[in-house]
C-alpha cells in the first residue's frame, strides 16, 4: 500500500504544471528523437533516472546536502546548456548517439534528483525510507516516460506523417528554443542568482555611488 501511494506521488509530481522545470529538461533531452530512435531515448531517459535516484537517496538519509537556492538555480542550466547543445550539435553527432549524451543525462539527473529531495523529504520518517523511495522513483520513471511518448508522437506526427514541409532540425530547434528561453527566465528568476549576482552587483553600485 505505502508502495503505491509513493508511486503516485512520484508520478504526479513529474506530470504536475506547477513543476516544469523538470519537464521542459525531458522535452530538451528528447527533442532530436522521433518515434523510430526510441531505444536510445529509453536508455537516455533511463540514465537520468539513475542519476536522480542516487541523489535523490543521499540527500533523503541526509548524507548530501545543499542549498535549496542553489539548487533551483543548477536545474534550469541544466535545461538551458541541454537545449543548447541540441541546437548547435551536428546531424551527424545526433546519429552517432555519442556517450557523452547518456553521460550528461546521468550527471543531470543528478542535480534534479536534489530538487525532487526538497519535494519528499519532509514526508519521510527514517525508519521506512527504501519502499517510500523506489515508489517515488518508479512512478516518476512512468511520468517521464509518459512526456517522451508525447514528445516522440508530435515529433513523429509532425515531420513524417503530417509532411508539411517540417524537417527535424525545425522541430529539434523550435523546441530546444523554447526550453531554452524558459529555463534563462527560471534561471534569472531564482532566488540564488537575485540573492548572490543581482544583489552584489546593486550593493557595489550603490557604495560606487556613495564613497
Amino acid at each position: 500500500m505505502e508502495f503505491w501511494i509513493y508511486l503516485q506521488m512520484g508520478f504526479a509530481h513529474i506530470t504536475d504544471l506547477g513543476g516544469y522545470d523538470h519537464i521542459l529538461f525531458i522535452l530538451s533531452l528528447c527533442a532530436v528523437y522521433q518515434w523510430r530512435d526510441w531505444r536510445k531515448v529509453l536508455v537516455l531517459v533511463t540514465a537520468f533516472t539513475i542519476g536522480h535516484s542516487v541523489t535523490l537517496a543521499l540527500a533523503v538519509f541526509n548524507i548530501v546536502r545543499l542549498p535549496k537556492d542553489f539548487i533551483e538555480f543548477l536545474i534550469p542550466v541544466t535545461i538551458v546548456l541541454t537545449a543548447v547543445a541540441n541546437v548547435f550539435s551536428r546531424e551527424e553527432e545526433k546519429g552517432n548517439h555519442s556517450y557523452t549524451r547518456y553521460f550528461f543525462a546521468m550527471f543531470f539527473g543528478l542535480i534534479h534528483g536534489l530538487g525532487f529531495s526538497n519535494f519528499l523529504r519532509a514526508m519521510l520518517m527514517k525508519s521506512s525510507m527504501v519502499v517510500p523511495l523506489l515508489g517515488f522513483n518508479i512512478g516518476l520513471e512512468i511520468g517521464q516516460l509518459l512526456v517522451v511518448v508525447i514528445v516522440l508522437s508530435l515529433a513523429s506526427l509532425l515531420v513524417t506523417v503530417c509532411k508539411i514541409g517540417l524537417v527535424m532540425r525545425d522541430w529539434t530547434n523550435f523546441l530546444s528554443g523554447a526550453a531554452a528561453g524558459i529555463g534563462l527566465i527560471l534561471l534569472l528568476n531564482t532566488a540564488f542568482w537575485t540573492k548572490n549576482v543581482v544583489g552584489k552587483t546593486k550593493e557595489e553600485a550603490f557604495y560606487k555611488e556613495n564613497l
